[in-house]
């Protein structure tokens, strides 16, 4: 699934550092890599949970919200496939190593910041050391475990993410309520900790001998720069005092350095993103569905907890508790729809899963007065939408990949899902904000927009 970074190095052959057997120290590197995964899969579901408290102390407005989500969100996505082909020629560990230290280090930046600025300076130092972590996970995993035993090892490591995934809101609304929302970055000191006492004892270094060549920093920084526009431009329309021109012009600057991104891409001898994988109508049809699935996701991630607490008045643990099936149910039925897929084909259930999605936020959308229909039901919906299309995605995805593009097409489908991410909650929030000086109730126009772009992916 997307929410599951492939990098270069994981889906490749076990290279010649790699030893034969993980002997016992195999599970203290499984161990070390689900603890530094956990940080960052933690930290994005907790963050949203804590956003009306961070509101609250800050006086801040909607967009400068936005931005505490999409200033990770931009550097991870952006910078993930750098972050991949960067271990697999440098050394993995060393890599590992200096993204755990950069995101302990802006974890505290984020937990001390007296200002909205410094936070939201330390949530693009974590999206950054993020993207320098997570892609290392998968690739120390393959270079340890010989190939018989590697699939249980991986899943393993992916069982372990959508659990600490899962109980992510239900622990960062327990903290809020307990503490401060600090409380929510200050949690990833003694996981941080752990991580880098068992890498340093137990990961031995490993790169890809067969990773040649430069790394695409012109893409990569022509990538950041075009989705950064792009989404200063949407965050400046949500602003009141915001000028509207100067909105518009850092849009079509955006624009124009997506177009620029891709003939950077198309002339790069080592491109960060290739385009041969886009010759394919499945592949580029099922990245055009991530893109919405994942946008509706995190757009309703990012406006329900706004609804819950500012409109029901709840707790940010209720918060948390009522988002807990989404991570349980994804994780559960995840792999039963991908075995039906495997059987009869992704396509029934990507529109099923979508469909399904779409009526999830038409739900939410109504902003229905009972807690149960209006809340628990929608979020329920949504877990089921996206277990049924997550892993028939990633299926259609990898399927209709090139022969040696694997690794490439998973990275693109990871990043895909990120940059949804990111547009969605730039673009929903200039909605909901829109519709909170207008005086509607909760974000649930926002909501009924998730909706509207998760339509064109059902059909």
């Amino acid at each position: 699934m997307p929410d599951d970074p492939k990098p270069s190095g994981a889906n490749a052959e076990a290279d010649a550092s790699s030893p034969s057997t993980p002997g016992s120290s195999g599970g203290f590197v499984l161990a070390a890599t689900i603890l530094a995964s956990a940080m960052a899969f933690i930290d994005g579901s907790i963050v949203t949970i804590a956003l009306p408290a961070i509101q609250a102390e800050f006086g801040a407005e909607l967009a400068s919200l936005q931005w505490v989500v999409n200033g990770y969100t931009l550097m991870l996505g952006a910078l993930l496939l750098a972050g991949g082909g960067l271990g697999d020629r440098v050394g993995r560990r060393r890599i590992f190593v200096a993204g755990l230290i950069l995101f302990t280090a802006a974890s505290i930046l984020c937990a001390a910041a007296p200002t909205i600025e410094l936070l939201i300076a330390g949530r693009v130092a974590q999206g950054t050391g993020a993207a320098a972590l997570v892609p290392q996970s998968l690739a120390i995993i393959a270079a340890t475990f010989p190939r018989e035993v590697r699939g249980r090892a991986i899943g393993t490591w992916a069982a372990a993410s959508a659990v600490t995934t899962a109980l992510g809101p239900p622990l960062g609304g327990f903290l809020i309520d307990s503490w401060s929302w600090r409380a929510a970055f200050w949690i990833n000191i003694p996981l941080a900790a752990g991580a880098l006492w068992l890498t340093l004892r137990y990961i031995p270094e490993n790169r890809d001998d067969a990773a040649t060549g430069p790394i695409d920093w012109t893409g990569t920084a022509v990538a950041v720069l075009s989705f950064g526009a792009l989404t200063v431009g949407l965050t400046w329309l949500t602003e009141a005092d915001g000028n509207r021109a100067l909105a518009l012009l850092a849009m079509a600057t955006g624009g124009l350095g997506l177009a620029l991104f891709v003939a950077v891409e198309l002339r790069a001898a080592n491109p960060i993103m290739p385009l041969a994988p886009f010759r394919s109508r499945t592949f580029t049809g099922a990245n055009v569905v991530t893109l919405f699935l994942y946008g509706a996701l995190t757009g309703v991630l990012f406006l329900l907890p706004f609804e819950l607490i500012g409109r029901r008045g709840m707790s940010a643990t209720a918060v948390g508790l009522t988002l807990l099936p989404l991570g349980l149910i994804i994780g559960l039925f995840s792999r039963p729809a991908g075995a039906l897929a495997d059987r009869f084909g992704p396509r029934l259930f990507l529109a099923a899963g979508s469909a399904v999605v779409a009526v999830a936020c038409f739900v939410l959308a109504l902003g229905l007065e009972s807690f149960w229909r209006g809340a628990v039901l929608p979020v329920i919906l949504l877990s089921a939408g996206m277990a049924v299309a997550v892993s028939p995605l990633t299926t259609a995805v990898m399927n209709s990949a090139p022969d040696g593009q694997s690794g490439a097409a998973s990275g693109i489908n990871n990043a895909a899902s990120r940059l949804a991410g990111l547009l969605a909650v730039a673009v929903l929030g200039a909605l909901a904000e829109h519709v909170f000086r207008r005086g509607a109730p909760g974000g649930s126009f926002a909501a009924l927009a998730s909706a509207g772009e998760t339509a064109p992916a059902a059909m």
